[in-house]
């Protein structure tokens, strides 16, 4: 008789607006550098080339924009352009320039 197989359970760690950490059966939307406080598409040029010089060490997940910001971290300007220039305009109190 063959033992019976086992699926592993796979578990996300996101970070929430607290900062706090909570176990997820689903994956985030968003990485963050818990260091520079900058949140990011999983698929930033910027974020995949750190991972070679230990980015991993400092990487947070988040399950949405809100999160992130709710947790004080802000947008990446390689990845997410348009939203780092409201939010460096919003951080000097002025308009963006179209």
């Amino acid at each position: 008789m063959r033992p019976a197989l086992t699926v592993a359970r796979v578990v996300y760690r996101l970070t929430q607006a607290d900062g706090s950490v909570v176990e997820r059966d689903v994956p985030g939307l968003l990485g963050g550098n818990r260091r520079m406080k900058v949140y990011g598409r999983l698929d930033c040029s910027s974020a995949l080339r750190a991972l070679s010089r230990g980015y991993a060490k400092r990487r947070v997940f988040f399950a949405d924009e809100a999160t992130a910001i709710a947790a004080g971290y802000r947008p990446c300007a390689v990845c997410m352009p348009d939203e780092y220039q409201l939010w460096k305009a919003a951080s000097r109190g002025t308009e963006r320039v179209p």
